[in-house]
Parts: structure tokens; C-alpha cells; sequence
């Protein structure tokens, strides 16, 4: 998509901080990090979330590559959140599929607004 913000950085019209890149998807550093490590790992094709008919050759690949991303970030023997928004109650704030890769620091367990139970 012309006007996508990842399909941008994929293209390398949007400078990022590359940390892999394959025929498949690309992983770079979020610019707003949540964590100390936060990498994000997008399909080079464009679909906007879980929900759109993506292959599963395409997340199996994905996620395959995740582990890869956390050796090469340095937070693969500490350990490591995976997440993958979709929808509007998600927070999700790109429409390009990508996985979130979080890690350097210990972490709590997620709350959720308006949530009766806060962790």
C-alpha cells in the first residue's frame, strides 16, 4: 500500500533500524519502545492485521523468525513478550501486520483498561 508507514520502511523509502531482513519480512527497532528491546517483525507483503486472510506459510514464517530476532537483539536466553494486535480495541496504531518483540527488562503481566482485576 502507497501510503502504508511500514510498507514504506520495507521499501526503504523511511529510514529504520534494520536488525533483519529476509525474502519474507523485515525486523527493525520501534522508534516509540516500550521496553528496552522492541523490535518489530512486519511481512514484507501488506496486510493490515491477523484478520486479513494472511497465509499461513506467512505467519508460520514469522513467527519461526522471532526466536533469530531475539539472538540477534540479545534477549534470547533472558526472555522475551511476543504480541500481535488486531482490531480497534487492540491499541494497534499501523494497519500493516507486524509482531512486537519485547524484552531487556523483567515484565509484569499485561492489565487491561477498565479491567476489574489489575495485576
Amino acid at each position: 500500500m502507497s501510503d502504508c508507514l511500514f510498507c514504506k520502511i520495507v521499501a526503504g523509502d523511511i529510514p529504520s533500524a534494520k536488525v533483519y531482513e529476509d525474502d519474507i519480512c523485515y525486523a527493525f527497532d520501534d522508534i516509540e519502545p516500550e521496553a528496552p528491546v522492541h523490535t518489530l517483525i512486519v511481512p514484507k507483503q501488506h496486510f493490515d492485521n491477523l484478520a486479513d486472510n494472511v497465509p499461513a506459510e506467512v505467519i508460520g514464517h514469522i513467527m519461526s523468525v522471532v526466536p533469530e530476532v531475539a539472538r540477534l537483539k540479545g534477549v534470547a536466553e533472558s526472555g522475551y513478550r511476543t504480541v500481535v494486535n488486531t482490531g480497534p480495541d487492540s491499541a494497534a496504531t499501523v494497519d500493516h501486520l507486524h509482531v512486537h518483540l519485547l524484552g531487556g527488562t523483567k515484565m509484569g503481566r499485561f492489565t487491561f483498561e477498565g479491567s476489574a482485576r489489575q495485576a
